[in-house]
Protein backbone atom coordinates (compact mmCIF):
# COMPACT_ATOMS: atom_id res chain seq x y z
CA UNK A 1 0.00 0.00 0.00
CA UNK A 2 1.28 3.84 -0.86
CA UNK A 3 0.35 6.99 1.16
CA UNK A 4 0.64 9.99 -1.44
CA UNK A 5 -0.66 13.36 -1.73
CA UNK A 6 -3.50 13.40 -3.54
CA UNK A 7 -3.68 15.15 -7.15
CA UNK A 8 -6.60 16.55 -8.99
CA UNK A 9 -6.46 13.44 -11.36
CA UNK A 10 -7.44 11.67 -8.19
CA UNK A 11 -10.43 13.57 -7.48
CA UNK A 12 -13.21 11.50 -9.10
CA UNK A 13 -11.93 8.21 -7.11
CA UNK A 14 -11.77 10.06 -4.00
CA UNK A 15 -15.73 11.10 -4.41
CA UNK A 16 -16.98 7.82 -3.65
CA UNK A 17 -14.98 7.97 -0.43
CA UNK A 18 -16.18 11.07 0.85
CA UNK A 19 -19.84 9.81 0.41
CA UNK A 20 -18.97 7.29 2.42
CA UNK A 21 -17.35 9.72 5.12
CA UNK A 22 -20.48 11.97 4.89
CA UNK A 23 -23.07 9.10 5.16
CA UNK A 24 -21.12 7.67 7.88
CA UNK A 25 -21.26 11.05 9.37
CA UNK A 26 -25.15 11.37 9.04
CA UNK A 27 -26.17 8.60 10.58
CA UNK A 28 -24.23 9.14 13.53
CA UNK A 29 -25.98 12.49 14.21
CA UNK A 30 -28.24 13.91 11.39
CA UNK A 31 -28.70 16.97 13.05
CA UNK A 32 -24.97 17.79 13.13
CA UNK A 33 -24.79 16.22 9.89
CA UNK A 34 -27.63 16.94 7.74
CA UNK A 35 -26.15 17.24 4.41
CA UNK A 36 -27.44 18.19 0.97
CA UNK A 37 -28.28 15.87 -1.54
CA UNK A 38 -25.08 14.41 -3.23
CA UNK A 39 -22.34 16.49 -0.75
CA UNK A 40 -19.32 14.80 -2.50
CA UNK A 41 -20.15 16.48 -5.59
CA UNK A 42 -19.70 19.45 -3.56
CA UNK A 43 -16.28 18.64 -2.63
CA UNK A 44 -15.57 18.64 -6.48
CA UNK A 45 -14.65 22.57 -6.84
CA UNK A 46 -13.21 22.47 -3.03
CA UNK A 47 -11.11 19.72 -3.44
CA UNK A 48 -9.77 21.45 -6.79
CA UNK A 49 -8.67 24.47 -4.63
CA UNK A 50 -7.72 22.59 -1.99
CA UNK A 51 -4.89 21.33 -3.84
CA UNK A 52 -3.58 24.33 -5.44
CA UNK A 53 -2.37 25.46 -1.80
CA UNK A 54 0.30 23.69 -1.04
CA UNK A 55 -0.37 24.55 2.94
CA UNK A 56 -3.38 22.20 2.91
CA UNK A 57 -3.20 18.78 2.59
CA UNK A 58 -5.22 16.29 0.83
CA UNK A 59 -3.80 12.32 1.64
CA UNK A 60 -4.54 9.10 -0.18
CA UNK A 61 -3.85 5.23 0.26
CA UNK A 62 -3.71 3.56 -2.87
CA UNK A 63 -3.76 -0.59 -3.34
CA UNK A 64 -2.90 -2.05 -6.26
CA UNK A 65 -5.90 -5.04 -7.20
CA UNK A 66 -4.77 -6.55 -10.08
CA UNK A 67 -2.76 -3.97 -12.35
CA UNK A 68 -4.78 -0.95 -11.06
CA UNK A 69 -3.90 0.92 -8.42
CA UNK A 70 -7.53 1.69 -6.23
CA UNK A 71 -7.91 4.25 -3.54
CA UNK A 72 -8.86 2.47 -0.28
CA UNK A 73 -8.51 5.55 2.26
CA UNK A 74 -8.66 9.66 2.16
CA UNK A 75 -7.37 12.17 4.61
CA UNK A 76 -8.62 15.92 3.89
CA UNK A 77 -7.04 18.65 5.98
CA UNK A 78 -7.04 22.44 5.47
CA UNK A 79 -4.75 25.64 7.49
CA UNK A 80 -7.73 27.46 9.03
CA UNK A 81 -7.13 30.94 10.91
CA UNK A 82 -8.02 31.73 14.46
CA UNK A 83 -9.81 34.62 15.09
CA UNK A 84 -7.46 37.76 16.13
CA UNK A 85 -7.72 37.15 19.98
CA UNK A 86 -5.67 34.00 20.65
CA UNK A 87 -2.40 33.66 20.85
CA UNK A 88 -2.29 31.05 17.86
CA UNK A 89 -2.72 32.49 14.55
CA UNK A 90 -3.78 29.88 12.64
CA UNK A 91 -4.11 25.38 12.74
CA UNK A 92 -4.59 22.50 11.08
CA UNK A 93 -8.25 21.46 10.72
CA UNK A 94 -8.31 17.85 9.63
CA UNK A 95 -11.92 18.36 8.22
CA UNK A 96 -12.19 14.34 6.92
CA UNK A 97 -10.71 10.87 7.32
CA UNK A 98 -11.62 7.46 5.70
CA UNK A 99 -10.43 4.23 5.38
CA UNK A 100 -12.20 1.03 3.28
CA UNK A 101 -13.53 -0.94 5.80
CA UNK A 102 -11.42 -4.03 4.21
CA UNK A 103 -8.30 -1.84 5.37
CA UNK A 104 -8.95 -0.70 8.47
CA UNK A 105 -7.07 -1.75 11.67
CA UNK A 106 -3.87 -1.60 9.28
CA UNK A 107 -2.26 1.42 10.96
CA UNK A 108 -3.53 3.46 7.86
CA UNK A 109 -5.63 5.82 9.19
CA UNK A 110 -2.88 6.42 11.58
CA UNK A 111 -0.25 6.78 8.85
CA UNK A 112 -2.44 9.27 7.32
CA UNK A 113 -2.77 11.26 10.55
CA UNK A 114 0.82 11.43 11.11
CA UNK A 115 1.59 12.01 7.91
CA UNK A 116 -1.04 15.22 8.07
CA UNK A 117 1.01 16.12 11.32
CA UNK A 118 4.01 16.30 9.89
CA UNK A 119 2.92 18.36 6.74
CA UNK A 120 1.56 20.93 9.23
CA UNK A 121 4.62 21.33 11.51
CA UNK A 122 6.82 21.50 7.81
CA UNK A 123 4.38 24.42 6.73
CA UNK A 124 5.16 26.07 9.96
CA UNK A 125 1.64 25.61 11.43
CA UNK A 126 1.55 25.06 15.57
CA UNK A 127 -1.55 23.47 16.16
CA UNK A 128 -3.83 20.56 14.84
CA UNK A 129 -7.78 20.29 15.82
CA UNK A 130 -10.45 17.77 14.29
CA UNK A 131 -14.11 16.96 15.33
CA UNK A 132 -15.58 13.76 15.98
CA UNK A 133 -18.68 12.61 16.76
CA UNK A 134 -19.26 12.02 20.63
CA UNK A 135 -20.87 8.55 19.55
CA UNK A 136 -17.77 7.89 17.32
CA UNK A 137 -15.34 5.71 20.29
CA UNK A 138 -13.20 4.00 17.86
CA UNK A 139 -11.88 7.42 16.31
CA UNK A 140 -11.70 8.77 19.41
CA UNK A 141 -9.31 6.19 20.73
CA UNK A 142 -7.45 6.00 17.36
CA UNK A 143 -6.69 10.02 17.42
CA UNK A 144 -6.07 9.71 21.28
CA UNK A 145 -3.55 7.41 20.59
CA UNK A 146 -1.83 9.62 17.64
CA UNK A 147 -1.51 12.70 20.55
CA UNK A 148 -4.73 14.42 20.05
CA UNK A 149 -6.35 15.50 23.46
CA UNK A 150 -10.37 16.94 24.19
CA UNK A 151 -10.52 20.70 24.06
CA UNK A 152 -13.78 21.25 23.77
CA UNK A 153 -17.28 19.46 23.90
CA UNK A 154 -19.79 20.82 21.34
CA UNK A 155 -22.98 21.03 21.82
CA UNK A 156 -26.45 21.38 20.02
CA UNK A 157 -29.76 21.82 19.84
CA UNK A 158 -32.54 21.86 17.08
CA UNK A 159 -34.67 24.93 17.33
Amino acid sequence: MIIRTATLTDIPSMLPLVAKTCAFHQALDPAKYGFLPNPEQRYMSWLDQLMKNSRHVCLVAEDSIGSDPVLVALLIATVEREIPIYRVKEYGFIHDLWVEEAYRHRGVARQLIQRAIEHFRQVGVEQVRLDTAANNEIARKLFTTCGFRVSMVEMLIEL
